[in-house]
């Protein structure tokens, strides 16, 4: 059976099973197996430090003491090492044999040097006790150790197995309807602080996706308005001129030339978006002069809408070089200034304005129309977005002109921005670094 097919709770069932199985073997090993090993591992240890406490202690008074401890409390039994004849002692009675000295006991002798330079040789047997029994007795604690353990084991890996996979099976289905394009279903993760995240971090992804699902429909009405304008317009025209060939005049052509450009207007700009979105636009770099592009696009736009109008105004203190592409560039502060001339409202004064900041230049449009409520102001960037109004045509352009600008100045590394209010109306910004080798050429 190929384990990547089987679900998340019988794997971590028979994780945990097997983890305590190998729990138990090694239980199992150490208390029958490795039992004896380890008693006269720990018994020679003993029977070690236990020479080095007669060693501190040979030329004491209590030596006598010390060594019934040793035999009392570690039944160690210390007795002279048979045929070394130890020089006379104060105390001869030490040296009595204390009980038959077990067959099963680990031995070693060693020769201390006392105080006044005489020498005298012991030897410790450290007893050992048979472990057959215990042995037997561990056994039989180990069988139903076992028993009880794997029981424990199955219901425990069962309860946890079931509180893991729970809360992801119930995410799985909500996904599920999330892939079939239903939005609006949240997900619920508990129990961990990882499925808790992952919850959080769908729901987010749902509700970006319904935003998204949102624009596309937003788009396609208002790109199919936009056509269907301007079609109609055509098609009643066309079907004039064709009923009376006569009577052909000069505005009815004019507004047939006009309508097809703004047709070929919008088909280019949904062109280009999808372009910069998809990185298809490459940049081509170029140092030029900013001001001098910006101030011929404000008076050629400016005599274009003096008969509505509209009156255009450029503040700047000097010429800036940047290091970008022109023809983008161009394109992006265009789009802002048409935006604000399809917002100014009544108040036709506009405002363009250069200024410099931390080694770059800040380019501000300011319109005096109706604002931007707060609430719309990180959506307007968005194709298509009408700040919650119904869809109407531009006076000028196609409605994609603040995308555009927004992948343009993304491309060239710069920052844009917008701040509005209500009644008072908006200020579009971007900032580009300033070519400072550029500019100094200029000035030579």
């Amino acid at each position: 059976m190929n384990l990547n097919k089987l679900r998340l709770k019988w794997k971590i069932f028979a994780f945990l099973l097997g983890f305590c199985v190998l729990l138990l073997m090694i239980l199992w090993l150490f208390q029958t197996v490795f039992l004896d090993g380890m008693y006269r591992f720990i018994r020679t240890r003993e029977l070690s430090q236990a020479i080095k406490t007669v060693e501190r202690e040979i030329d004491s008074p209590d030596l006598q003491s010390v060594l019934f401890r040793l035999q009392s409390e570690r039944d160690i039994l210390v007795m002279p090492t048979p045929d070394f004849v130890p020089p006379l002692r104060p105390q001869p009675e030490m040296w009595e044999r204390r009980g038959n000295v077990s067959p099963m006991t680990i031995t070693e002798s060693k020769e201390f040097e006392l105080r006044d330079g005489q020498t005298i040789s012991l030897t410790f047997h450290a007893m050992i006790t048979p472990v057959s029994a215990t042995v037997s007795t561990l056994r039989m604690q180990i069988y139903l150790i076992t028993g009880v353990m794997i029981i424990l084991a199955v219901l425990l890996a069962i309860v946890i197995a079931r509180r893991v996979s729970k809360p992801i099976e119930e995410i799985n289905r909500s996904a599920l309807t999330l892939a079939k394009g239903n939005y609006n279903g949240r997900f619920n993760g508990r129990g961990f602080a990882e499925i808790v995240e992952l919850s959080e971090t769908l729901n987010t992804t749902a509700v970006e996706l319904g935003k998204v699902e949102k624009l596309r429909r937003e788009l396609l009405a208002n790109v199919s308005h936009d056509l269907r304008t301007p079609l109609a317009l055509l098609y009643s025209y066309a079907e004039m001129m064709n009923d009376f060939p006569g009577e052909i005049t000069s505005e009815q052509t004019k507004v047939i030339m006009d309508e097809t450009q703004r047709l070929t207007t919008l088909v280019n700009d949904v062109l280009d978006i999808s372009k910069l979105e998809n990185d298809m636009e490459m940049l081509i770099r170029s140092r030029f002069n900013l001001t001098q592009n910006i101030l011929e696009t404000v008076e050629r736009m400016g005599a274009l809408l003096k008969s509505d109008g509209f009156i255009l105004t450029f503040s700047y203190a000097g010429d800036i070089y940047v290091d970008a592409d022109k023809q983008k560039i161009d394109r992006a502060f265009y789009n802002l200034l048409i935006n604000a001339v399809n917002y100014s409202g009544e108040n036709h004064n506009i405002s363009v304005t250069q200024t410099v900041c931390d080694k770059r230049v800040r380019i501000s449009i300011t319109d005096y129309g109706d604002g931007i409520a707060e609430e719309d102001l990180p959506f307007i960037w968005d194709r298509y977005f009408k700040s919650g109004k119904k869809h109407k045509r531009a006076v000028i352009g196609t409605g994609l002109g603040l995308s555009i600008v927004k992948k343009i100045i993304e491309l060239h590394g710069g920052s844009y921005r917008v701040i509005s209010q209500i009644g008072k109306g908006s200020t579009f910004e971007f900032e580009l670094d300033i070519d400072y080798s550029a500019f100094q050429q200029g000035l030579e």
